[in-house]
């Protein structure tokens, strides 16, 4: 049997990395609405609580693209014909081992890429899936997928997971930015495979991100800890208040943080001092919900036909459906 090999290329350089980093946040902390981008959402704490947040029993997209992919990875590999698969913010690659795993047993995997900013994630599930799959060429690319989809590698034909209705934390101008660039690095006949959370029942989203428990809550205020760490702030976080909201208008949930109380935050590390009103918030998080005439329309404008879309029932009959996972073609 062929062993497998590892490739990994790094796009990220420490020092210019950092320099990136400070720049980007000194701009969303004096911005007007002040912004931050999901991904600081995610450090060890974060990732700990968001595992917790799939489990909930309010907290539907996780199982509900689970079980498309369970019911449909045959599908996707035959419809395809993809023999290289790349994943977009693929962390440990949990979810794709179910796609892999329909691939590999039609015979027709030859590469997997995964793509993430995070190297020492990269390097155990390639570990990890080079043993699993033995003769794979495991293609790891450590980057930013906002900078860096011209440098996915061209193995063979591809197609391209981006899961977890990731899609959905873009605004819409992100959104057609990133849709088009990935359509510029993929040719023609290569594939997409996007997961999209759907318009449904408004309580029942708004829930999703409100639980009960209060998980939700403190995975979105932890932002407020990795701020202080990473920059030598000061936050007070214990003076700010959680604001989910559903903007009826974009059919997006809004996470933000308010003030409850004016003062100055210090970010030694930024040499920033940085006001806050009382009131004022700090958004954190978008996440659009889509119709699927829409995310439709959007793949076309961007140079995607969709092919198939499948869809995880809603909990109740005649409920509308929980989750869609699209399967669109570069034309």
């Amino acid at each position: 049997m062929t062993k497998s090999t590892i490739t990994i290329d790094t796009h990220i350089e420490p020092a210019a990395a950092a320099d990136s980093i400070k720049l980007e946040v000194v701009r969303a902390l004096t911005s007007t609405p002040k912004a931050l981008t999901p991904k600081w959402l995610y450090d060890d704490r974060g990732s700990e609580l968001f595992d917790e947040i799939t489990r909930l029993k309010e907290y539907y997209p996780t199982e509900a693209e689970r079980s498309i992919l369970d019911e449909h990875a045959e599908a996707i590999a035959e419809i395809s014909g993809a023999d290289t698969v790349v994943e977009l913010g693929s962390g440990t690659s949990d979810k794709t081992r179910t796609l892999l795993d329909a691939f590999w047993k039609q015979g027709q995997l030859q590469s997997f890429v995964p793509f993430d900013v995070s190297e020492a994630t990269l390097i155990d599930a390639a570990d990890m899936l080079a043993a699993r799959y033995e003769g794979l060429d495991v293609h790891a690319v450590v980057g930013d997928f906002n900078h860096h989809l011209p440098t996915l590698p061209t193995l063979g034909r591809r197609m391209v997971a981006f899961l977890g209705s990731t899609i959905g934390n873009f605004h819409v101008e992100e959104r057609r930015a990133f849709l088009g660039a990935l359509a510029d690095t993929l040719r023609p006949d290569e594939w997409l495979l996007l997961g999209t959370d759907l318009v449904k029942d408004v309580g029942r989203i708004v829930s999703a991100y409100n639980d009960d428990s209060g998980i939700t809550e403190a995975f979105t205020l932890n932002v407020l800890d990795v701020l202080n760490r990473e920059f030598d702030g000061n936050l007070p976080v214990d003076q700010f208040d959680f604001v989910p909201l559903w903007d009826p208008t974009e059919e997006r949930m809004d996470l933000r943080l308010r003030a409850a109380m004016p003062f100055v935050a210090r970010f030694e590390a930024l040499d920033l001092d940085v006001n806050f009103g009382e009131g004022e918030e700090l958004r954190v998080e978008v996440s659009t919900k889509f119709r699927p005439d829409r995310i439709r329309a959007e793949l076309l404008d961007a140079g995607f036909e969709v092919e198939q879309l499948w869809t995880a029932p809603g909990p109740s009959a005649g409920d509308p459906d929980d989750f869609g996972l699209i399967l669109a073609r570069r034309i």
